[in-house]
């Protein structure tokens, strides 16, 4: 049976992005259906009114309510499609670009992608795989100073993704050549 797979795509660059190249890599090594979410033209971020439709009743929700939580039901409906997904995360300035946070934003929603019980929260997307593509200029990945896909696979996590694997490109600007080697390496080896 084929695959779902969930490419979501973060770079602000379209034609020299690290992460476009290597993420698409990923998608072609898996079998299986690929949805694409391209998120360079960026998501609107959550606001006030947004967090109001959110936390109202579905059933209470007006039209406008449910218009504004509409674009976060389809990127939910997306992950939960998935069985997959192949996450490009190029690192700015130590953390993830503002449109990857804003699709964070969009899919972490109480009693739809987790849930809070006595025991803590629990996620509730369990089953999936996450394949985080990461390219920086010169933090570590996996370092005290990457906040990026620390906070990536923590998320993850959060909403019930726990395998979680890591392709790094990391260090660009101090071996770019090698630094892509040895990632487009770590495609090669991943099982399909």
């Amino acid at each position: 049976m084929a695959k779902s797979i969930l490419h979501i795509d973060a770079s602000a660059r379209r034609a020299t992005s690290v992460t476009r190249d290597l993420s698409q890599d990923v998608v072609a090594r898996l079998d299986g259906d690929v949805v694409t979410r391209d998120l360079f033209d960026a998501l609107p971020h959550i606001d006030e009114s947004w967090i109001g439709a959110n936390f109202t009743p579905e059933a209470d929700r007006n039209d406008a309510q449910k218009e504004l939580l509409a674009l976060s039901d389809t990127l939910i409906a997306e992950v939960k499609a998935a069985d997959v997904l192949v996450i490009g995360v190029p690192v700015y300035n130590f953390g993830i670009p503002t449109n990857l946070k804003a699709w964070v934003d969009m899919i972490c929603r109480a009693g739809i992608t987790f849930r809070y019980t006595e025991a803590g929260p629990e996620g509730l997307l369990t089953g999936k795989r996450a394949i985080l593509v990461a390219a920086t200029g010169g933090t570590p990945v996996g370092s005290e100073i990457d906040f990026a896909t620390n906070y990536m696979r923590h998320i993850l996590g959060f909403i019930g993704i726990t395998d979680v694997q890591i392709v790094a490109a990391d260090r660009l600007s101090v071996d770019a050549e090698g630094s892509i080697a040895e990632a487009k390496a770590q495609v090669a080896k991943l099982a399909a």
